[in-house]
C-alpha cells in the first residue's frame, strides 16, 4: 500500500486531533459562570440582611428583603443582569460597592443619598444584588 497525501482520515482521528488541540491551547469548553457568581452564599445573605438594616427598601423594591416594596427609586429585581448602574456605570461588583458607599461621587446628579455604608457592608450588599437574576 502506498502512502498518499490524499488518503482519507477517519472521523475519529479528526475528533482526537480536535481534542488534542483544545488541550494544547488550554481552552476550557465548560460553561463559565458570570464573574459575580463566585461571591459566597454567606456574604450574599449578609448583604440581603444589610439592605433591610440600611432601609434601602424605603426607596427600592428588592426581592427577598423585608419591607422593600417602595417605588420612589428603581426596582432592584434582576439587578445582576443589568449592564449599567444608574444608567452610566458598568455593573461590576466593585463599582456597585463604590456606588453604594458614595453614589454622588460616581454620578453627580443622582438622587440616591450616601447612607454611611462601610466598605465591607457595601461589598456584601453588592454581592446580594448581583445574585438577583
Amino acid at each position: 500500500m502506498v502512502d498518499s497525501p490524499h488518503r482519507r482520515v477517519a472521523p475519529a482521528a479528526w475528533l482526537a486531533w480536535g481534542a488534542l488541540a483544545v488541550l494544547a491551547c488550554g481552552c476550557d469548553l465548560r460553561e463559565r459562570a458570570p464573574p459575580h457568581a463566585d461571591a459566597d452564599a454567606s456574604q450574599a445573605e449578609r448583604g440581603r440582611q444589610l439592605l433591610a438594616q440600611y432601609q434601602c427598601g424605603s426607596c427600592h423594591t428588592i426581592p427577598r428583603v423585608a419591607a422593600a416594596q417602595a417605588q420612589s427609586g428603581p426596582s432592584l429585581a434582576a439587578f445582576g443582569r443589568r449592564s449599567y448602574i444608574a444608567g452610566h456605570l458598568p455593573n461590576q461588583p466593585e463599582t456597585l460597592a463604590q456606588w453604594i458607599i458614595e453614589p454622588a461621587a460616581l454620578v453627580r446628579a443622582t438622587a440616591m443619598p450616601a447612607m454611611g455604608v462601610s466598605a465591607r457592608d457595601a461589598r456584601d450588599m453588592a454581592a446580594y444584588l448581583m445574585t438577583l437574576e
